[in-house]
């Protein structure tokens, strides 16, 4: 069975169960990845510590719109 057909086929339940299906398909693809996870980390760390130690200049919002109106 491909997608188009299951799609066809999924228009035959009843609205409930369309959307109680989207869910379980949403749930399914909202997985966390650990190695994604693990490499965030780090770049969070290290943007952090180069903030600390004063290596990245830091701009308001205000600033920021100013700069780009």
């Amino acid at each position: 069975m491909n997608s188009k057909s299951l799609f066809k086929e999924a228009l035959n339940l009843r609205p409930v169960e369309r959307l109680q299906l989207m869910e379980w398909i949403a749930q399914s693809l909202d997985r966390p990845d650990e190695k994604i996870d693990s490499v965030w980390t780090e770049e969070s760390e290290k943007r952090a510590k180069a903030l600390y130690a004063g290596k990245v200049n830091t701009f308001s919002l205000n600033e920021i719109i100013e700069r780009y109106k």
